[in-house]
């Protein structure tokens, strides 16, 4: 893991030389063909060196940081052309990028905690850098205190874990089993606010609608991410006081799932529908996790892979569009199969995905937690049927809005698509389309360790019971 790491340090002396914008673009796509070729064994972990290994979720969450950030320089010509604090940029996104793959690799569960709010200071400059409007202050304020004041007690949790055992390896944590009420509170909050959970989900909104482009697709297609990464790995050892509070979160995220799925449809801003639509799925992604069954933990981590590639792609859609009549608002953006038929074309792909249609990976997704959630309770089938039907709703909403109808007619000059924006909806589209064909790796890794979890808990039920006989 080291190497790569390496790799991308490596990369910081680039950005700080003339016209090296497109090279380190080209290094991060060469890296990420690296990183996928390394060799992984299903069950175990993998590639270690220091502190960082790999297993098949933290593999999965670390190729798409890649991707997206190599995609995230695509779409950011525009600062290329205006020369817009263009080293500055790249410096901030290979550190983000380097923050990323820290927090997804790492063992020690103290230094998951530092890298994992170490990422919020490159996001927090791209946000109030390069953001749009004035607004953006007060948006990274947002984003940066709702997460501060949920991780401080993640920090104090983590001291506590090692104060008593004494030892905070995040592989060796599933041989815990710690049932302490304020542990399980203050373990999970930092988690849930970074998703967002449905009450505490107002910065991201906020912060998507002032951030630019780049801002916008590493916030949906990684950050969200951080959280669920975080619910995956300190679950397993809060198995037991899980099982009497779970419920709670359960259903905050089903309720929560159809209010903002509802609000969706008073949106007037591009970027803040597909927001708010960055929360609904997610609100599935933590009623799977904290139901703790095997679809549950499978079907979150493929809708977070699927959800990181069509929410980003949906960004740079809702970009192109600001770019060519510098508005997001939907009174605006209509009647564009006039003026770029071509691109409709990924309008419809790209919201297809978002609405869970075949063979996106996000049906996949749905369909697990669809399995996990009514296994949990057969009631939760109201719900989830209300989210999916209006999820189909809001995707709808937004493209017949955007493509349809009289066009603006203060729209003087337009340009066609580019080939650079072809291939950028390209490239989210492809995997999110062809990964479906590889789910069998996943679903694997998840038996397995689920098989060997089963067994460390029989043999030491069977050890308790001898001690105790």
């Amino acid at each position: 893991m080291m190497k790569f790491l390496m790799m991308m340090i490596f990369m910081i002396p680039l950005c700080f030389k003339n016209n090296m914008f497109w090279l380190v673009q080209m290094l991060l796509f060469i890296l990420m063909f690296m990183f996928m070729n390394i060799k992984m064994m299903l069950y175990n972990l993998n590639n270690l060196s220091y502190i960082f290994g790999c297993d098949m979720i933290s593999f999965g969450l670390i190729l798409l940081s890649i991707w997206i950030c190599g995609l995230m320089l695509m779409a950011s010509e525009n600062l290329f052309k205006l020369k817009f604090y263009i080293n500055f940029f790249l410096f901030n996104v290979i550190f983000l990028l380097i923050m990323l793959y820290m927090t997804f690799s790492t063992l020690n569960l103290f230094m998951f905690y530092l890298f994992f709010e170490g990422s919020l200071i490159p996001i927090l400059l791209l946000i109030m850098g390069w953001g749009y409007q004035p607004e953006r202050i007060q948006a990274g304020l947002y984003l940066l205190f709702y997460t501060l004041f949920a991780s401080l007690p993640l920090l104090l949790g983590i001291f506590f874990i090692f104060n008593k055992e004494k030892f905070i390896m995040i592989y060796f944590l599933k041989f815990l089993n710690l049932d302490i009420y304020l542990l399980y509170f203050s373990m999970i909050m930092a988690f849930l606010v970074k998703m967002p959970m449905y009450f505490v989900h107002l910065w991201l909104p906020k912060a998507h609608v002032e951030a630019p482009v780049s801002g916008s697709m590493i916030l949906a297609g990684i950050m969200l991410k951080l959280g669920g990464y975080g619910l995956l790995r300190v679950m397993i050892f809060l198995q037991q006081i899980g099982m009497k509070f779970n419920f709670i979160w359960v259903v905050i995220s089903l309720l929560g799932g159809f209010f903002v799925s509802l609000n969706c449809f008073c949106q007037v801003d591009m970027k803040s529908l597909i927001a708010y639509s960055s929360v609904a799925h997610m609100s599935l992604v933590i009623g799977g996790i904290m139901t703790l069954n095997y679809w549950g933990f499978l079907g979150s981590y493929v809708l977070m892979i699927g959800h990181g590639l069509c929410s980003s792609g949906m960004f740079c859609l809702a970009n192109i569009n600001y770019e060519r009549l510098h508005s997001r608002s939907l009174f605006i953006n209509k009647g564009m199969m006039n003026f770029i038929p071509s691109m409709s074309l990924w309008w419809f792909l790209l919201m297809s995905s978002n609405m869970a249609a075949p063979p996106s990976l996000n049906l996949m997704g749905e369909i697990m937690l669809i399995n996990s959630l009514v296994s949990w309770c057969s009631l939760s089938m109201i719900f989830l049927m209300l989210i999916s039907f209006f999820s189909a709703g809001y995707s709808l909403y937004l493209y017949s809005y955007t493509q349809h109808g009289k066009y603006y007619n203060g729209i003087y000059s337009f340009c066609m698509g580019v080939s650079r924006e072809y291939l950028i909806l390209f490239l989210h589209w492809m995997p999110l389309n062809i990964l479906i064909l590889k789910i069998d790796y996943s679903m694997i890794w998840f038996y397995l360790n689920n098989l060997m979890k089963m067994l460390i808990c029989g043999i030491k039920n069977m050890k308790n019971f001898i001690l105790g006989y």
